[in-house]
């Protein structure tokens, strides 16, 4: 989410933070845990704390009502 509301394509980041694009998909797919380095990485890419982008507790799919 964080990576489309700032217009960022998983190319940009990927080459930001030393990945290739296809962990990015992974990675919001949910199917690849990053590493603390990598997760350190992409927040600081992004500027902002790694629980912003990064939480044990799985987030909610876009569109999905909470509570």
């Amino acid at each position: 989410m964080l990576r489309a509301e700032r217009g960022v394509s998983r190319r940009e980041l990927a080459d930001g933070v030393g990945v290739h694009y296809q962990t990015i998909g992974y990675l919001e797919r949910g199917e690849f845990s990053p590493s603390l380095h990598l997760a350190l990485s992409i927040a600081a890419f992004f500027d902002v704390p790694a629980e912003v982008i990064f939480s044990l507790e799985p987030f909610p799919r876009l569109g999905e009502q909470t509570g």
